[in-house]
Formats: C-alpha cells, sequence, structure tokens
C-alpha cells in the first residue's frame, strides 16, 4: 500500500490516535520559532494541521502534504493564521530553492520512504542562516533494536518506518549542522532537534 493512500484511509482516526499524545512536544519544538516578525515557515508533513494551534502569528506559513484528505483536516484549524496549504511531496517540494526562513519537519523524517531525499530537499528550499526543527524517533547509530527494525518489515508500507538513524540521514545534506538534539520519549527514541544551515 502506498503511504498516500493509506494516509488517505488514517486521517479520520489520525487525530485520535496522535493530538493528545504528541502535543507537548509539538508546542515544546515550535516555541523555538521567532515569536514576532515575518518570516516565511514551511511546515513539510503538516498532517491534519496538529502544529497548527502552537504556530506564533504574524509569520506567513506553507503547510505541504501528500494526501489531500490530510490537507482537507488541516484547513479547518487554520484560523487567522496566514497559512497556505499546498499538496505536494516532501521528497520533491514544489518550491523556489533558498525561500523560506525556518522548515518543521515534525513525524515526517521517519515516514518518508528516503529521509535523506527530505532532508536534502529541506535544505534546498532554505535559506542560509535559516533552521530546521525536528521531532521524530530514530534509532541510535549502531542500535540493533531488533524488534523494531523486524516490525518495520510492515510498517514502512503502512503508517512509517521504524529503522531510521538520524546520524546516516544527516551525513547526505553536509549545509545543515546540529544546534540542539534532545532525547525525548522511549528513552531518547523520540528526538528533537534543531538544524541550521551554513
Amino acid at each position: 500500500m502506498s503511504l498516500r493512500r493509506s494516509y488517505t484511509v488514517i486521517a479520520p482516526l489520525y487525530d485520535a490516535l496522535l493530538a493528545t499524545a504528541g502535543a507537548g512536544l509539538r508546542a515544546a519544538s515550535l516555541e523555538q520559532l521567532p515569536q514576532q516578525g515575518n518570516q516565511n515557515i514551511l511546515i513539510s508533513g503538516i498532517g491534519t494541521g496538529l502544529d497548527i494551534p502552537h504556530l506564533p502569528s504574524g509569520h506567513t506559513y506553507t503547510g505541504l502534504d501528500l494526501t489531500a484528505a490530510m490537507l482537507a483536516r488541516a484547513k479547518s484549524r487554520i484560523g487567522d493564521l496566514h497559512l497556505n496549504l499546498v499538496q505536494g511531496d516532501s521528497m520533491s517540494l514544489p518550491f523556489a530553492s533558498k525561500c523560506f526562513h525556518h522548515v518543521v519537519l515534525h513525524l515526517i523524517l521517519a515516514i518518508v520512504p528516503d529521509a535523506s531525499a527530505c532532508l536534502q530537499e529541506t535544505a534546498r528550499v532554505l535559506k542560509p542562516g535559516g533552521s530546521v526543527l525536528i521531532l521524530d524517533k530514530f534509532l541510535k547509530p549502531g542500535e540493533s533494536a531488533w524488534f523494531r527494525r523486524t516490525l518495520n518489515v510492515l510498517s514502512q508500507h503502512i503508517v512509517t518506518r521504524l529503522d531510521v538513524v538520524f546520524e546516516e540521514v544527516l551525513a547526505s545534506v553536509p549545509q545543515l549542522q546540529v544546534e540542539a538534539d534532545v532525547p525525548l520519549l522511549g528513552g531518547g527514541w523520540f528526538r528533537s532537534i534543531r538544524l541550521v544551515k551554513n
């Protein structure tokens, strides 16, 4: 099953599964965005818009997602924010190079089939000096995690990947540097990471 199809099916259940569990983590990550000013910010993989209530006003946002079903749910959350919704692929962004001041990647790098392509595209559309906010689950380098890797054989085709090693993904994008890396849930399986572009 393709991700487009599986997330179209999952869309009605997505909020019930993830809204409460991740709200505090999303809010803490998004507090790193500038609270004032008018900057262009991309929410890549916006899903049903669970990040929207935590976004500071005043900026111009673009929310991208692979499925129309997810974007339809996100639309109801926009309120007074200046937020444009775009259907597209995080691994092949439909935007010009160096057009965003910040990019948010919440629960997307471990979902897309090619996390390196996703991060490379993120770096391409990011202005020099801009930041990338990542919230996701990653294996540690060299971690066996046999159960997660076994489960990944099935889960990667339906919902998410469980075998992504962030350090391996980052190695393919040398223009991005780690500014902060904070372990969160699951003994550090979930991490909040901030990158900056040289």
